[in-house]
């Protein structure tokens, strides 16, 4: 390209516009559209073609076996005849002499929301995007693109699908807001760090925001991945009242001028707003490439382990938090066996909260199987925890049930230098991305000196080489002995992490506490010994975050040596224990009832268990208030206080939709107990309320809706949910019917704010006295109020506020 250093791949633009342009109706499912009018869709590929197009993407983003439920068509049928239509234009552009074009077969999120924040089991989305994958090879795509997703666990689960069921190339780009994160939490690192190493062929994003929004968002994306870089942005952001949207094509093209040449970006093209006339002016910006690009020389320069939204670097001082491991924790053992999940979230929590970085599971206890078992405590631990986390097991079966069900890039705990240990975890790191443990011992045991356990880490790193797994994705384990019964051990460890770190710059791990094992006051061996090893070289400490000794050590360990800039966690973790101790020098109580009001109390147990997400705690401690309070008191005083603290938290930025979404969950599990207890006594009623939710006619996106109905459930009002796609007769009988005070209406579509205005009208006009809020992506503030609606809401959070001010 002119001015540019690489080519880029030019792809095509938006197709649901210009299906609507063609006449498809509001709500009509493209798929179907496409089955039924080929003729109008093959016309749509051929106009992206002759502006330039070099990859065509099928009309098959909505292709599901859940949304095509009930409509007489199979997931089969839709791909195969959507796939023919593109392959037809194809055929046809290049008999006419256009060049070489690529079909790729788009596949959109399902639609539904992944557990622990909704019903969708991980196993479920892989197989609904298996059928989907096995029927685009069916029908002849050339590649294939997932796309428009928010959630990593989804994205996840369609690569793997497509990587275990294809031989077909495949792309990942997902949808960010400004923030940096998606709509469910997802970061920019994660998303990238976690789809590079499990092997997507190129990364992006698309959808949501225009060019100039997505560029720093790509800047970053580059720091994580050396992958391909794919840029579909949207023609600006769209204007309700009108449904266009901000750019034009020339405008647009010029928003993308800074990609060209920008390291790493090989695709470019557009999604909502965009059509033929956009592609054609980024084409003329420059000469468009073949349909091929390669991978760009240019590595990106960080990495780490991570969960969707938490990236433990590599190059800083990480804590593995060891708890749940259940040897010699009989408590534990118990739990496990019994299927406890309650025990294994609360250690879960404890660590997170005391400063761990990272979250141990080991699953190994008598009387459990342990491959089904630690995707139960896989999921259980990501219900409430936001950590990555690291799976142990000497069963490689147990490792990789474990990882396959991580949420982001796990760590695998362990492989060492015998050689078949390391031809049986290798291939589980490199298809699923790990990072691994490496123990510095072989079939010969543990060396006794440095020099033997730096040998042996060098022989796990040629072997691991050969699986294409870089050397930072290793990270040594030199092995700690105890100090009780070889004093002279403990040098030779530190020996061996010095070399391990200084001559072969790997990042090294440590099970830090079994230096004690055996003597007394274990605490003060343990923590000098840690300081000794940190000054050495480790980094990924494997430690009992709950130990204040060894914790305080990290912390300042890591002022030190410079990773707390300014002092700042340090100054936040001790600051607020000495202003305490100076408070409770000049008052018994400290916590005054205007701080508590203004706050929330998180020392109340019901509260601090929302707060974290655990039913089950939220379900024992509202069964003991019951003992002594009323439900309806419990409800006033504690849980909605708590809601409503999560609700300011998440308006912070301090707590995202998953957190969020969490402590509704943990809500409920108490509400329900309440529930039931006033039914057994008969008097006082449960419900705050009735509130009318609804996707308006015309639109097929519910999720947001779903979301805004668990949060207000949790806050005690009874929602009626018409679902979607509802047409605004419906949902004034209902209103009227059901006596509903507040209705709720949700818009996704540009196209459709105009139905969500009809269905006002028809609200207002039937004189029904009631208040509407609306919401939606596409919504203002200001259009919410011209379209007659009594509030905007502008999130989950805020609707439990509307609610509280109308239903009181």
């Amino acid at each position: 390209m002119k001015g540019s250093k690489h080519a880029i791949v030019l792809l095509d633009g938006g197709m649901g516009t210009e299906l609507q342009s063609a006449g498809m109706r509001p709500g009509e499912q493209p798929v179907l559209f496409g089955l039924q009018h080929p003729g109008i869709v093959g016309a749509i590929h051929r106009r992206y073609i002759e502006a330039g197009s070099r990859v065509i993407y099928t009309n098959t983003f909505g292709a599901n076996a859940r949304k095509l439920a009930g409509t007489g068509v199979t997931v089969r049928e839709a791909i195969r005849g959507n796939v023919r239509t593109a392959r037809e234009a194809v055929r046809d552009a290049e008999r006419d002499g256009f060049p070489a074009v690529r079909v790729a077969l788009d596949l959109g999120p399902i639609g539904e929301l992944l557990e622990p924040l909704g019903a969708l089991t991980f196993e479920e989305a892989y197989d609904l995007y298996r059928e989907m994958a096995e029927a685009g090879v069916e029908a002849g795509a050339d590649l294939i693109v997932l796309e428009t997703l928010t959630d990593l666990y989804e994205a996840k689960a369609a690569l793997l699908a497509v990587r275990e069921h294809t031989d077909l190339p495949v792309w990942v780009t997902m949808s960010f807001e400004q923030n940096g994160r998606t709509f469910l939490g997802t970061t920019v690192a994660s998303m990238a760090v976690t789809l590079d190493r499990m092997g997507a062929d190129a990364l992006g994003i698309n959808c949501s925001l225009g060019p100039s929004e997505i560029l720093p968002l790509i800047r970053e994306m580059r720091q994580w991945t050396s992958r391909p870089l794919i840029v579909k942005p949207n023609a600006g952001l769209p204007d309700p009242e009108t449904g266009r949207y901000g750019m034009d094509a020339r405008g647009f093209a010029e928003s993308m001028r800074p990609y060209l040449g920008l390291p790493g970006v090989c695709a470019v093209g557009g999604c909502c707003g965009t059509s033929p006339a956009f592609i054609r002016a980024l084409a003329e910006l420059d000469t468009v490439s073949s349909a091929a690009f390669e991978r760009p020389q240019e590595a990106g320069s960080r990495s780490g382990i991570c969960s969707a939204s938490v990236m433990a670097e590599y190059g800083k001082l990480h804590v593995v938090g060891e708890r749940i491991n259940p040897t010699g924790k009989k408590r534990l053992q118990q739990a496990l066996r019994e299927e406890d999940m309650d025990l294994i979230r609360q250690i879960a929590v404890e660590q997170q909260e005391a400063g761990a970085s990272i979250l141990d599971i080991n699953v190994g206890a008598p009387g459990v199987d342990e491959v089904k078992m630690i995707q139960k405590v896989v999921k259980a631990v990501q219900s409430v925890s936001d950590l990555p986390l690291q799976i142990d097991s000497a069963d490689p079966a147990v490792l990789e049930a474990g990882v396959r069900v991580c949420n982001g890039r796990p760590l695998i705990n362990s492989v060492n230098g015998e050689q078949w240990r390391m031809d049986e975890v290798f291939p589980l790191a490199k298809k699923y991305g790990a990072a691994v443990i490496a123990l510095t011992m072989d079939e010969n045991g543990i060396p006794e000196t440095a020099e033997e356990r730096a040998e042996i880490g060098r022989r796990i790193l040629r072997e691991a080489e050969k699986y294409g797994i870089p050397m930072e994705d290793l990270i040594m384990d030199c092995l700690t002995l105890t100090v009780s019964a070889q004093q002279d051990q403990a040098a030779e460890t530190l020996k061996a992490v010095r070399y391990m770190h200084e001559e072969l710059g790997q990042h090294c791990t440590l099970g830090v506490s079994n230096i004690s094992f055996g003597l007394p006051a274990r605490a003060h061996v343990t923590s000098t010994f840690l300081v000794q090893a940190m000054q050495c070289g480790l980094d990924f400490p494997i430690i009992d975050p709950g130990s204040r000794e060894v914790m305080e050590a990290v912390l300042a360990f890591r002022v030190l040596s410079g990773e707390d800039k300014g002092c700042e966690a340090y100054i936040a973790r001790f600051a607020p224990e000495e202003a305490a101790k100076k408070q409770r020098q000049k008052k018994a109580d400290p916590w005054a009832e205007e701080a508590l009001e203004a706050a929330g109390d998180v020392r109340d147990p019901l509260t601090a268990a929302i707060l974290k997400g655990l039913p089950g705690e939220a379900e024992r401690v509202t069964l003991d208030l019951l003992a002594r309070q009323s439900g309806m008191s419990i409800i006033e005083q504690v849980i909605i206080p708590a809601l409503d603290l999560t609700g300011r938290l998440y308006e912070q930025g301090e707590l995202f939709l998953p957190q969020m979404v969490r402590a509704a969950n943990a809500a409920c599990a108490g509400l329900d107990r309440i529930k039931e207890r006033l039914q057994q006594e008969g008097g006082e009623t449960f419900s705050r309320g009735r509130i009318l939710l609804a996707t308006v006619e015309g639109d097929i996106h519910d999720i947001g809706k779903n979301i805004v109905r668990v949060v207000l459930e949790n806050y005690g009002y009874e929602v009626i949910d018409l679902g979607k796609d509802v047409p605004a007769e419906t949902i004034v009988r209902e209103a009227i019917r059901q006596e509903v005070r507040l209705i709720g209406l949700s818009a996704l579509m540009t196209t459709t704010v105009g139905a969500m205005e009809q269905t006002i009208r028809a609200l207002r006009a039937s004189g029904h006295d009631c208040r509407i809020m609306v919401g939606g992506a596409v919504l203002t503030p200001e259009y919410a109020a011209k379209i007659g609606a009594d509030y905007y809401a502008k999130d989950a959070a805020a609707s439990a506020e509307i609610a509280k001010k109308v239903l009181g």
